[in-house]
């Protein structure tokens, strides 16, 4: 029982322990930075979902279950004459197996399936609450009775659904979680160790024993605490206010929510481990999240970009990390499916740490 208590004793008197619970008393010492942390993102998620919470996902994708019939009726539609350009522009329409159709429709990836039943015709499976989709079934409606060629109009029924993943604030959410990820790893660490640098706190902490490395990881792991319940309190405000669903783990969930405080930990250690002034790093922090804010996801999919551009834009370290989120939440992906990912996310935030590590002075 001594060995347990010295050992235990031992453990909280370490000095990366010390640290740790030396900057989580600093952040609740300070209310403007626990607004900014958890108060700021909240109110940006329901500003968001009160705006685009009824609004469709940009783009209108319409899915045909593949058949003979439908594969004709497909080749019609590209192959037709110039008076079918505006619904392929509308549109991409695409060829699924009936299952994989059906998920893309509750997963929100397409606003309309078309199948053709021999005993029922042509079946539209859509959201009627997406004005989207109600548009391009319209329009498929008046294709299907021109590529007829009859007078008598051809059998159509309507099978409305309504699931919560192909909502505008399904696709949303996962975006605003990664974007207050990023924005509380960076913003959070770079800003506090510059402030320590001003205040010539961290010239003091040079004529100390500490170990640069300590200080690094304390800053990263007081992080990464602060971070995870204030991304959990978004996923449960989202389910609460908007009835934003998690399709997959919670324990996923989490992994990615700890992999994306400390990816950007790391970049936030990184740009601030010379910067001098809060001008310095604010305006490196801007130019870094700038790129990620625009090409990584958050209001729209990265699908929109040129497929050559696309490459570049899922290196991005935001990138993986909304795919991940909107993977899980959405699609119900295990993490094993979402490897490529993490493995990306894990990468960012040893080599920036690593980078941090390097190129950090105390002055």
């Amino acid at each position: 029982m001594k060995q347990t208590g010295n050992l235990s004793q031992q453990v909280k008197d370490h000095p990366l322990v010390q640290l740790v619970i030396a900057r989580l008393r600093e952040f609740w010492r300070e209310p403007a930075a626990v607004f900014w942390v958890y108060g700021f993102p909240l109110i940006m998620m329901i500003s968001l979902g009160v705006a685009f919470r009824h609004r469709p996902v940009e783009s209108i994708q319409v899915d045909l279950v593949k058949s003979d019939r439908m594969e004709a009726f497909h080749d019609y539609l590209e192959n037709g004459e110039n008076t079918h350009q505006d619904l392929m522009e509308l549109s991409g329409i695409e060829i699924h197996d009936e299952e994989t159709s059906q998920l893309r429709l509750r997963t929100g990836k397409t606003a309309l399936v078309v199948a053709h039943v021999e005993s029922e015709g042509f079946v539209f499976s859509y959201d009627p609450t997406r004005p989207g989709s109600i548009l391009v079934r319209n329009t498929l409606y008046d294709r299907i009775q021109r590529w007829s060629g009859r007078e008598d109009k051809v059998t159509v029924s309507d099978d409305p659904v309504s699931e919560t993943g192909g909502r505008y604030i399904d696709f949303l959410v996962p975006g605003l979680l990664g974007m207050g990820l990023m924005g509380g790893g960076m913003w959070g660490v770079g800003f506090s160790i510059v402030n320590l640098r001003i205040r010539k706190l961290l010239k003091r902490y040079l004529a100390t024993p500490m170990k640069r490395s300590h200080f690094l990881i304390a800053m990263m792991i007081s992080r990464v605490l602060f971070t995870i319940p204030e991304m959990l309190v978004l996923v449960w405000g989202a389910h609460w206010l908007f009835g934003v669903e998690n399709q997959g783990s919670f324990l996923a969930v989490v992994v990615l929510i700890f992999l994306g405080a400390f990816e950007f930990s790391g970049i936030g250690l990184l740009i601030a481990s010379r910067a001098e002034t809060t001008e310095t790093v604010s305006g490196l922090m801007n130019l870094v999240m700038l790129p990620m804010w625009i090409g990584s996801g958050v209001f729209y999919s990265v699908d929109r970009f040129p497929a050559s551009v696309q490459s570049v834009l899922n290196q991005l370290p935001l990138t993986p990390l909304i795919h991940g989120l909107r993977g899980v939440m959405q699609d119900g992906a295990s993490l094993a499916v979402l490897f490529p990912q993490l493995m990306v996310i894990s990468l960012w935030g040893l080599i920036t740490f690593g980078l941090a590590l390097w190129w950090f002075r105390w002055q």
